[in-house]
């Protein structure tokens, strides 16, 4: 049978990878994918040392291999959302199937480009966009098909979790491990996407419309970052039972979509709660099958490039058949997709980790307790410290039961006017995932 021919636009780390994946086990690919599946051409801008591309054609411009006419499959691995953009849309208008690994693209213009495609009778694959090596998207989209997606929730950045992993196990500050972390490669010179949870929140939208059925919508998810987690709150987590992760979480309610990355309690006999360093995890919680959680390598070069290389394996197998044969981008038929609302976070339910940092003085904490009883928030537990600081504050420490954000809202408004506090309320979302 006639060859799959591709070719690479990028040569850094995933396509450095994907490069070498695709020769080291050709043979394995070819058994899989009924035919073999040839490089043809690589667009980048500096020669990767760890490919032997003598043997391949080269170029330092990637429009070269998207107007290639002997090439069936462009693979983007150039990462960003605009040069990367008109890469995909120019293959499709060619009629070649695309594979990305970038996650922004999709969250973000996923909606335009699925819409081209299935004009053009391509396919777009975009497993390793979401939790690199995790066949996460493939799980969700074809293996659960036969369920109603509850909610789900993902440590989907690695950066994020190596931080709070260190905090959690050796008591460092967030700035110190996030400049080793700068220093390992495991964070950007600037890492605000990792850190203030945007990278999640695009990785979370594309995994929520795959579950739910809805369009991409990456500018409703709320995101709220990491930067002000204390050792102190991780410290007081720990002695409650909990974990806190950096956790992307959307959920299906009757008045809408739940789309959220933030610090999360967790408690600590989940599994999800015992993934530590860069690796990720994402459980799904279906109603036929229930809670189900996938682990592994997030990123890297070879776990990221397995994921493009089963999207190209997809397409091969797939080029023999009509469009309509084939899986929707987003599992669910374009016509059906939902128009369920994404609910603002003030609208979201959850439990709550407060610290209030209050005088030592008597009363106090019946004034607390009276403000969350007037708006009908319970208190699940209470802890009141010694006092720890020079001042004589003391901290007291409050879990509650489920309530909508905005009660919590307003109760902290109340709290923070308490001539006894010293300092903003620190709050902590706490999601049980049982």
């Amino acid at each position: 049978m006639k060859p799959v021919k591709v070719g690479i636009c990028g040569l850094g780390t995933v396509g450095g990878g994907t490069f070498n994946v695709l020769k080291r086990n050709a043979e394995e690919i070819s058994r899989r994918a009924g035919r073999s599946i040839e490089v043809v051409q690589v667009a980048a801008r500096s020669i990767n040392s760890q490919c032997d591309t003598s043997t391949t054609e080269m170029t330092d411009d990637v429009f070269d291999v998207v107007n290639n006419p002997e090439i069936d499959v462009v693979i983007e691995l150039i990462g960003g959302d605009t040069v990367a953009k008109e890469v995909v849309l120019r293959a499709i208008e060619n009629g070649k199937h695309v594979v990305t690994a970038n996650k922004a693209l999709i969250a973000v213009h996923g909606n335009e480009i699925f819409a081209r495609a299935r004009e053009k009778g391509v396919m777009v694959g975009f497993e390793a966009a979401v939790a690199g090596g995790i066949p996460v998207i493939k799980a969700i989209r074809e293996g659960l098909a036969a369920n109603r997606i509850n909610w789900l929730a993902g440590i989907i950045n690695g950066t994020g979790n190596f931080i709070l992993s260190e905090m959690r196990e050796k008591g460092r500050t967030f700035e110190d491990v996030l400049q080793e972390a700068q220093e390992l490669g495991y964070a950007e010179a600037d890492p605000t996407f990792d850190v203030e949870g945007i990278d999640a929140a695009h990785k979370l939208t594309i995994l929520a419309s795959i579950a739910f059925g809805i369009p991409l919508q990456f500018e409703k998810a709320y995101t709220e970052g990491i930067t002000e987690l204390t050792t102190a709150d991780v410290n007081y987590a720990e002695a409650l039972g909990y974990r806190i992760k950096h956790l992307g979480m959307a959920r299906r309610t009757d008045l809408g979509i739940e789309l959220r990355v933030h610090p999360t309690l967790i408690p600590s006999d989940r599994l999800i709660a015992n993934v530590n360093g860069v690796m990720n995890a994402v459980m799904v919680n279906g109603d036929a099958v229930g809670s189900t959680l996938y682990y592994g390598a997030g990123a890297g070069m070879e776990p990221t490039a397995s994921s493009v290389i089963a999207d190209i394996i997809d397409v091969a197998r797939s080029m023999t058949s009509v469009p309509a044969d084939q899986v929707p981008a987003l599992g669910f038929q374009s016509w059906a997709l939902s128009e369920h609302p994404i609910l603002a976070i003030d609208q979201c339910e959850s439990a709550y980790y407060l610290r209030i940092q209050a005088k030592d003085h008597p009363g106090v904490l019946a004034q607390v307790a009276s403000i969350f009883s007037v708006r009908g928030i319970n208190i699940q537990s209470i802890i009141q410290k010694e006092a720890e600081e020079l001042d004589g504050s003391i901290p007291i420490i409050l879990l509650t039961h489920r309530v909508q954000e905005q009660r919590i809202n307003d109760a902290i408004i109340a709290l923070e006017a308490l001539d006894a506090l010293q300092a903003p309320v620190v709050r902590i979302r706490v999601e049980q995932l049982g």
